[in-house]
């Protein structure tokens, strides 16, 4: 168990990475003191979250408590780091000369985090949107001198919330491109969906349940039969049948390789912002 846990930044993947840990006993919330960009948001999460986890602004005086701790998860925006850098450079850790950062921020390489916090041990975490229901997916890099203990700790913050996957940096960019922007493709098809059914003459609210139930049980369906997804599509293909007349749609509107494209592009992007 940890002894305490520093987070740098405190949105919405902070929260579910951190809240599941309150809730299963892993962590007490004195255990857990968070920094956040303004003063002003610091009334406002505080009200939202367990009582006794202590948020400050950035540049409050009890600030190094945070640079402190042993294990500090860096949860800010790509373009805040090299702020974020310079206030921790400010703030010198004392009581523990190396701690381990985890960053799940997107793009940015192991080599700049260490060069950013050349007092920590660095991992890069690359967290799903699902983690928010415990349904998520990270992929862990780690960097030069993660401990196992620490290896263990990093893995037992993500494994309550998601699947754990272990993988070569060079891995990571196409890691996040499926799984972290995957839920926005997926979602757009669900939207997609559920206006040709409102078209077709569903309510709306019906339709949007259908569409989400419908990529949730095939989903399902694909991961429990361990399916190819070629072999779904055939199964409810039958000559001349309904399923077929709308898979012809799609390949003419080029629908497969729009998605392929999308990943890559993300892959890409990924690639820019290190």
């Amino acid at each position: 168990m940890l002894s305490s846990l520093g987070v740098i930044g405190l949105g919405r993947m902070a929260q579910a990475i951190v809240l599941p840990l309150l809730q299963r006993g892993e962590l007490s919330a004195d255990q857990v003191v968070a920094l956040v960009a303004n003063a002003s948001s610091v009334d406002l999460l505080a009200s939202k979250l367990p009582e006794g986890l202590r948020v400050m602004a950035a540049k409050d005086s009890g600030a190094a408590e945070v640079w402190n701790a042993p294990v500090q998860l860096l949860a800010v925006k790509p373009q805040q780091l090299d702020d974020v850098a310079d206030l921790a450079g400010s703030l010198a850790p004392t009581s523990n000369p190396s701690p381990l950062l985890i960053s799940v921020l997107a793009g940015v390489t192991l080599s700049r985090l260490q060069k950013s916090f050349p007092g920590h041990s660095c991992v890069r975490a690359v967290p799903n949107t699902p983690a928010l229901v415990g349904a998520g997916l990270t992929g862990l890099a780690w960097g030069q001198g993660v401990t196992a203990e620490q290896r263990e700790c990093v893995q037992g913050l993500f494994q309550p919330v998601s699947e754990v996957m272990e993988l070569p940096e060079k891995q990571l960019d196409a890691f996040l491109a499926l799984t972290s922007s995957g839920p926005a493709f997926v979602a757009v098809i669900a939207e997609a969906m559920a206006d040709g059914a409102v078209a077709a003459g569903l309510p709306r609210k019906l339709a949007e349940h259908l569409a989400h139930r419908t990529l949730a049980g095939s989903a399902a369906l694909l991961k429990e039969h361990e399916l190819h997804p070629g072999q779904l599509k055939d199964m409810v293909s039958s000559p001349g049948g309904t399923t077929i007349a709308g898979l012809r749609q799609l390949e003419q509107a080029g629908v497969r390789s729009a998605l392929i494209e999308a990943v890559l592009a993300a892959a890409e992007r990924s690639r820019e912002l290190a």
